[in-house]
């Protein structure tokens, strides 16, 4: 029978009793999505998922969103185009994957689009021994414990969101480098944005590197953005997800930042990774 039970931080909750790789009941499907509404993150240990089961299974929640430009121009899977490798390994003097094995930076992702997807899938095949670990941080206790004085100064601002480099800091295909902020060219949000359902209000800060608020001169958006990520970037805001072979996690993109450790080059690291369609511009 499956089973919902809450992680010991501010989010996240592990669904036990479920095979994925099997057609999911109608109840099963909304206990997953209450769970990941309400908890932003949820796993699943221990499943086999070929490709188009990851897919089938990825559909119960939305239209699938295809992934984001590689800076190699061509899709990682190209049996499964809608899906993509996250991966270290190197075949034939290629990369079968994105984002290396260095440190990935607090992120969410492609947020430098106008409708950024609501949320993602990642299914672990190969991990390494050591490093490699995610951690995701809830931007709504972000933003409802932020001091009044920085709270009111991200109040009602823009911010630009780069589109130039991926969250490995890898320049994408057909972008120039940004040297000044003012010239970031990518979707525009506002710095705190309110869910629909509920009307609670979230930090919306997309990735750092080269991220501008309108409006303001350079060093004061350096400040105010410096300042909102070393607020939301703290430790008990946060949750780390150990992988384990056979995991799928499942977060809400528009609510969490994430980040992955660096690991050991020499190690593997295959994971496959779907993402839903949103369905909102930030607000």
């Amino acid at each position: 029978m499956i089973a919902v039970n809450n992680l010991n931080a501010i989010l996240g909750a592990e669904v036990t009793g479920i095979d994925l790789s099997k057609p999911l009941p109608r109840d099963e499907v909304e206990a997953i999505e209450d769970a990941w509404r309400e908890r932003l993150v949820v796993v699943f240990h221990g499943q086999k998922l070929s490709d188009p089961q990851l897919i089938a299974f990825s559909k119960n929640f939305g239209e699938l969103d295809p992934p984001g430009p590689n800076p190699y121009g061509k899709p990682f899977n190209k049996e499964h185009p809608e899906l993509n490798v996250i991966s270290n390994v190197v075949e034939n003097g290629r990369p079968i994957g994105n984002l290396g094995d260095g440190e990935a930076v607090w992120h969410a992702d492609m947020t430098y689009v106008d409708v950024p997807p609501k949320a993602a899938i990642l299914h672990s095949l190969e991990i390494p021994p050591t490093g490699g670990n995610t951690y995701f941080a809830n931007m709504f206790a972000a933003y409802e414990t932020l001091p009044a004085k920085l709270k009111t100064a991200a109040e009602g601002k823009i911010a630009v969101h780069d589109a130039s480099t991926n969250s490995a800091g890898m320049l994408r295909k057909g972008y120039k480098k940004v040297t000044d902020g003012r010239e970031v060219i990518g979707a525009h949000h506002p710095l705190v944005r309110t869910e629909p359902k509920t009307g609670r209000k979230a930090l919306f800060l997309g990735r750092r590197p080269n991220g501008y608020v309108l409006g303001l001169e350079v060093a004061e958006s350096e400040a105010l953005l410096d300042a909102l990520w070393a607020h939301a970037t703290q430790p008990q805001f946060a949750m780390c997800q150990v992988w384990q072979v056979g995991d799928v996690l499942m977060w809400n993109n528009l609510s969490v930042l994430h980040r992955r450790d660096p690991f050991d080059p020499k190690s593997r690291r295959i994971m496959h990774r779907s993402q839903m369609k949103g369905n909102e511009r930030i607000a």
